[in-house]
């Protein structure tokens, strides 16, 4: 009794606070609301006044009633919450009607629901629980095609990942060349409580294919039609992202939003901020029809278990087909028939609060979203022009953008304390191989070096190739840094053919690349070079990992494994093809040799033939490389013997043999123990000569190395007398796993190792 009497006390003290509060507010707000006898404007996106009465002592004024205003528009909310739930918990409760506020901040639902339980200080048992629990997956949809898409969901990918506390599980309907690219990626990256799964859109083109589009993001953009029909049946709800959408906040935030769907609402969306659908940009304009200003698509919540149920797919076919009779073909893709859709049936859409996508095209009324930075959750490049847009704080929104596309990934690899992640057996076989290691062993970080997963973005650019069909092809496979970035013309100069190369990057020198290569007309021009991005890790620059990557990516039977730092003589890639067919490389375990000279000076003439060349070295101009400083790499190639030959002639392996070859595809990869300076292509040639390949100089080729500063590796080299002694060690354990791997015939490269 005492306890239903105290209850029966706190009911009556709620009701007459929420009786008495909202009236004492009323009065205080009336009578500061005029000043001289004029009312004062309190609306939170209004401008500052212009009239000449206006001082900053009303402004002042007008700010704290504002904020006088929010506050006890909260203690109202909470007040309202508490009493609902106590009429709910009183026997003398009795149902009757509730009035909804509905505004542009908070969306056309519930706009009390998600905020009264999270109010700071309120542990009554009144206050409702997050709307997203702690561990919960929040689930992405993403359509991306082609190269450049690939690129952007990475910048989308890192503003989400940087800001989220949940799991994230990503659904990406892509391409085969963004399937390529981004499974790579998030291979690599290695992010924890992240799951990925890919959906053919190939396979959906025809789902879409008969809808007539002009939009320029062409069939793809059509594809978030049938994502009801595509998307795992046992998935209830899902947020649909466009790529050129950058996150300002928790994507929990707006997951929490689809607690606020009622009734028949099935789709979140946020109105268009521009006026297309209006209907009045130019003359004549026919947009397809909307309700009023529109919805726009760049973010979508997606209520899929309801639109399943509502036969969605019947429902926006009909619809298509009906205004395609008029129209002919959609101008915006799938937002066309979303809001024709929404037009006939209004009661399907839950309109989103503006900041939720900012829109950052010409002309819309993105400004009137926000009022400060806080007020930002998402910004949507909607326009062909992206950064280059018109908007009066473009400055702002594009330095947040630029900061996420420079933004380090490796950073964003953090654990969600409490959140068990899924079983990933790289992760689990990369743990026990580190914890295999002795960290007390003074070569721990070259060992270390061998396992670490570097995050690899393949296909940076747009790549577009078809091998010659008589299986001659060779691509040229390099690897390199920042500082060999002004080589890549030069080569694409000397080698017409496709070229494979693999670039050491953090993600702000990527940036840095990508501008770079758009701005030249010798490397845009070219669209047989494949440029794949290893970002930065660790202290080492692990050479041999990114010659494998280069290697492992290209399309032709035959490679020519080269160094950035090399000019191949003109003509080389064709005569490298003739090669290949006079040797018969298909068949036989060849090595083809390209001789290596060098020069001393930055600005060369270079040789166009071999006699010009020979005239050269008799001059001094050129010489054969390394001959001052590391005769033995290269001395086996017997350069006395190729300044006379006509035919290929075969040279046998010995110790620190280090040519540059043509080979077939399927040779060994690199061993990735090797790392900076230091027996990396030694070994290689070493496994070769194991695997008994035959070494073939080639006559009437060459490559000439150009003059650069020393690289960091070789300074450490020169330098650590730590550094030498661990490559000593690496290079014996090489040797011995050579002899394990290939018994009794690799003994001999024991014994050369002690005498030389």
């Amino acid at each position: 009794m005492l306890g239903i009497c105290r209850g029966r006390r706190k009911f009556l003290a709620a009701s007459l606070t929420v009786l008495f509060v909202p009236a004492i507010t009323w009065i205080y707000l009336f009578a500061g609301s005029f000043e001289d006898g004029k009312p004062v404007s309190l609306s939170p996106l209004e401008s500052q006044a212009h009239s000449p009465r206006y001082t900053a002592s009303s402004q002042r004024e007008r700010e704290s009633l504002e904020v006088r205003m929010r506050e006890v528009e909260e203690e109202n909310r909470v007040l309202r919450k508490q009493l609902s739930l106590a009429q709910s918990r009183s026997p003398s409760h009795h149902p009757g009607n509730h009035s909804k506020t509905y505004s542009m901040e908070e969306g056309t639902g519930d706009s009390e629901s998600l905020r009264a339980g999270i109010v700071a200080g309120n542990s009554s048992e009144c206050g409702q629980q997050p709307a997203v629990e702690k561990c919960e997956t929040i689930h992405v949809a993403i359509v991306c095609a082609g190269y450049n898409a690939s690129r952007d969901v990475v910048t989308l990918v890192k503003s989400v990942l940087f800001h989220r506390r949940n799991p994230l599980h990503f659904h990406l309907i892509a391409d085969a060349i963004a399937k390529q690219i981004l499974a790579t990626l998030f291979q690599t990256w290695m992010v924890p409580a992240v799951r990925i799964d890919f959906y053919d859109a190939d396979e959906l083109k025809s789902e879409v294919s008969w809808i007539p589009n002009k939009h320029y993001s062409g069939i793809y953009g059509l594809m978030k039609l049938v994502l009801t029909k595509t998307l795992p049946s046992s998935l209830e709800r899902v947020i649909v992202l466009d790529t050129d959408i950058t996150f300002a906040t928790d994507i929990a935030e707006l997951w929490a939003v689809f607690h606020k769907f009622k009734g028949q609402q099935v789709l979140g969306l946020v109105e268009n901020q521009s006026d297309w659908y209006l209907g009045n940009l130019w003359k004549n304009h026919r947009p397809w029809p909307a309700l009023g200003r529109g919805y726009n698509t760049g973010v979508i919540l997606l209520l899929l278990d309801k639109l399943r149920k509502m036969k969605w797919e019947q429902m926006w076919r009909l619809t298509a087909e009906r205004e395609l009779m008029s129209m002919l073909s959609t101008s915006l893709a799938d937002q066309d028939i979303f809001n024709a859709v929404i037009k006939q049936n209004p009661f399907l859409v839950y309109q989103l609060p503006c900041f939720w996508n900012v829109q950052l095209s010409d002309h819309t009324r993105s400004e009137q979203c926000y009022r400060d930075v806080s007020d930002l959750k998402v910004i949507h490049w909607n326009s062909p022009k992206k950064l280059r847009v018109k908007n009066k704080h473009v400055e702002f929104f594009r330095n947040l953008y630029l900061t996420f596309l420079e933004y380090d990934g490796n950073l964003l690899r953090r654990e969600l304390f409490g959140c068990p992640s899924e079983t990933d057996v790289n992760s689990e076989n990369l743990q026990k191989q580190l914890s295999e290691l002795d960290e007390d062993d003074l070569c721990y970080e070259f060992r270390r070096e061998r396992f670490t997963v570097h995050r690899t973005h393949l296909y940076f650019l747009h790549y577009e190739y078809e091998p010659a069909s008589d299986n001659t092809d060779v691509t040229l496979v390099a690897q390199l840094s920042m500082d060999r970035l002004q080589m890549l013309e030069a080569i694409c100069k000397h080698w017409e053919g496709p070229i494979s190369l693999a670039l050491y990057l953090s993600d702000a020198e990527a940036q840095q690349f990508l501008r770079y290569a758009q701005g030249s007309e010798v490397l845009m021009s070219r669209h047989n070079v494949g440029y794949h991005i290893v970002y930065k890790e660790g202290q080492f620059y692990p050479v041999n990992l990114l010659r494998n990557v280069a290697m492992k990516h290209i399309s032709t039977p035959y490679m020519f494994l080269s160094d950035i730092d090399f000019l191949p003589m003109y003509g080389l890639y064709e005569y490298l093809r003739k090669s290949v067919i006079q040797l018969d490389l298909a068949n036989t375990k060849k090595a083809l040799i390209v001789p290596a000279f060098e020069t001393l000076r930055y600005r060369l003439s270079f040789p166009k033939s071999k006699a010009e060349l020979l005239s050269m070295l008799d001059m001094g101009t050129l010489f054969t490389f390394r001959y001052h400083v590391w005769t033995k790499g290269h001395a086996p190639t017997n350069f006395a013997k190729w300044r006379t030959a006509t035919t290929p002639y075969r040279v046998e392996w010995e110790a620190d043999f280090e040519p540059y070859v043509v080979v077939r595809k399927d040779c060994p990869e690199y061993d990735r123990r090797f790392v900076g300076f230091g027996w990396n292509k030694v070994a290689h040639i070493m496994e070769l000569d194991a695997q008994e390949y035959e070494f073939t100089v080639l006559p009437n080729a060459y490559m000439i190395h150009m003059p650069h500063a020393p690289s960091f590796d070789i300074t450490k080299f020169r330098s650590n007398k730590q550094y030498r002694i661990c490559l000593k060690t690496l290079k014996e354990e090489f040797q011995q796993d050579m002899s394990r791997h290939y018994g009794f015939a690799a003994l001999k490269y024991l014994t050369a190792e002690n005498n030389s």
